[in-house]
């Protein structure tokens, strides 16, 4: 199957998994206008299943064109297909794949789906692969575009579940605590969530400093999975 052939296999499939009535309740989980397909996670499940044999077979040039030819399509299940598909391909992510996740951020995720899947699957592969790419996200805390500055926090979600990485969470997380809007701050929270576990004192601590410049929506999140004493000291 070719490139162009795989990509009209996805469309056609997707067409005969819609479901109307999914549809009309897609919509509801953003805050924003959202072009949708209405299938479901386990049919389009079948879909990756269906489709990653075909792309094992392919140079990376060409696996990467058909993710890009779907992102194209502004579909939120096209771009939540590519990122379910490449996750599989994991293990061979670095820096070049680095740089390609970080240009798709740029030209093609607009919602909180696709920003979480490339930044928490696709991103975190590169990381975990090549820890000194962690050093690339301060810079992202910079950017204009709110669903970059929201992957420079929960790309290193994964990290921060395996304790690893703890000064550079905290270093993004100085440098969004001043963000106004809601995406990042949620991203943001939740990044500081994750870290609690491993690192509890060092967490609390930085929460406590920093807690007068973070928004409470932060604070909130970030102490989901705190004991009642150490939320308190966050929360008081």
């Amino acid at each position: 199957m070719t490139r162009s052939e795989a990509v009209e296999y996805v469309q056609r499939r997707f067409r005969e998994l819609e479901d109307r009535e999914f549809h009309k309740g897609e919509a509801r989980f953003f805050k924003h206008e959202v072009l949708t397909r209405g299938v479901r996670t386990k049919d389009l499940q079948t879909v990756v299943r269906e489709i990653y044999p075909v792309m094992k077979g392919w140079t990376t040039a060409e696996r990467n064109g058909f993710c890009v030819d779907l992102w194209k399509t502004g579909a939120l299940e096209d771009g939540v297909l590519v990122c379910h598909v490449y996750r599989r391909f994991g293990r061979q992510c670095g820096a070049c794949e680095f740089r390609l996740f970080e240009r798709w951020i740029d030209r093609y995720v607009h919602n909180w789906a696709h920003c979480d899947g490339v930044s928490t699957w696709l991103i975190a592969a590169c990381i975990r692969n090549e820890p000194g790419l962690a050093g690339e996200l301060l810079a992202w805390t910079r950017s204009r575009n709110v669903w970059k500055r929201r992957s420079a926090a929960v790309s290193l979600v994964p990290a921060a579940r395996r304790g690893e990485h703890t000064e550079r969470i905290f270093e993004i997380a100085k440098a969004l605590a001043g963000d106004s809007e809601d995406m990042v701050r949620k991203g943001l929270g939740w990044l500081l969530k994750e870290a609690y576990p491993k690192r509890p004192e060092v967490a609390v601590a930085f929460l406590e400093e920093y807690k007068s410049g973070l928004p409470r929506l932060v604070l909130r999140i970030a102490a989901e999975k705190m004991g009642v004493e150490d939320r308190g000291r966050v929360l008081g």
